[in-house]
């Protein structure tokens, strides 16, 4: 036992110091992609022409760039010949509604709202979610599974995983949706108890995707179920699912700086 406990203090404490920290994010991170100023180059379609799930389109000559959809491949940043494309550091990319995931060089960055009084009267100091895969690559999965362990420690912050939705206050999807997992999501959804949230991670779960406008994939949970949360990436790395958690639940300021505005350099 002594040996134990020895071991134990040399270990020391291992969980990460978000949120009063700011992350240490791997060198090769790809966060919220940037929207330059400067236009296209006069007739330049390159980023939409590469770009593999549509998340480009061209607007009076400026990208704007879904980042729902963007699985963050960065070729748009590698095709774009003028740089208006790039990759920040910035880890916070939620959004309560989808059309704040929708980045353009003009507009100002919309982080995401706690839930109403009443709501985050029930849910902030106790969560409990049911994970949904509808149809993922494990990926996305992977990502939410390592919220448990010592290095972030969701606990920590009152929220856990169930193992049924009768248990549960909302929902935690991943994937695109597919057609044999839809009955199965909006059942779910059903047997959680009112009041609910549903919070939808990674691109498959937001769009679909790599599987966008598949004959076999929904695109995504919204075309099923309410959803209160997006969190973009593919798959999103674990800080920007607990930053976005965090923001919904009223743990997070929104005027807290959520990492350098430096680009990645790619």
């Amino acid at each position: 036992m002594l040996k134990t406990l020895l071991t134990r203090m040399k270990f020391g404490n291992r969980t990460v110091g978000f949120p009063n920290d700011l992350p240490l994010l791997p060198e090769r991170y790809l966060g919220r992609p940037v929207i330059g100023p400067q236009p296209c180059v006069e007739g330049c379609r390159e980023c939409v022409e590469v770009c593999p799930t549509t998340a480009i389109t061209v607007v009076d000559n400026h990208p704007v760039l879904d980042l729902g959809r963007c699985i963050f491949c960065a070729e748009c940043v590698k095709s774009c010949p003028s740089g208006t494309v790039q990759f920040s550091r910035d880890h916070a990319m939620s959004a309560n509604e989808r059309p704040n995931l929708l980045i353009r060089h003009n507009a100002e960055k919309a982080l995401v709202k706690e839930l109403n009084r009443e709501t985050l009267r029930l849910f902030k100091r106790s969560l409990r979610l049911r994970q949904v895969s509808a149809g993922g690559c494990n990926g996305c999965e992977v990502e939410v599974n390592v919220l448990g362990t010592i290095v972030y420690d969701l606990g920590r912050f009152g929220i856990q995983f169930v193992a049924s939705p009768r248990h549960a206050d909302g929902l935690l999807v991943t994937g695109p949706v597919t057609e044999n997992m839809q009955l199965a999501l909006r059942k779910t959804y059903e047997a959680v108890p009112d009041p609910k949230i549903v919070i939808a991670v990674g691109a498959c779960a937001i769009a679909g995707g790599p599987y966008i406008d598949h004959p076999q994939v929904h695109n995504g949970a919204a075309s099923t179920v309410p959803v209160d949360l997006f969190i973009p990436g593919c798959p999103p790395h674990p800080i920007t699912i607990l930053d976005g958690m965090l923001r919904l639940l009223g743990k997070l300021s929104e005027q807290r700086s959520s990492n350098s505005p430096s680009l990645s350099g790619q």
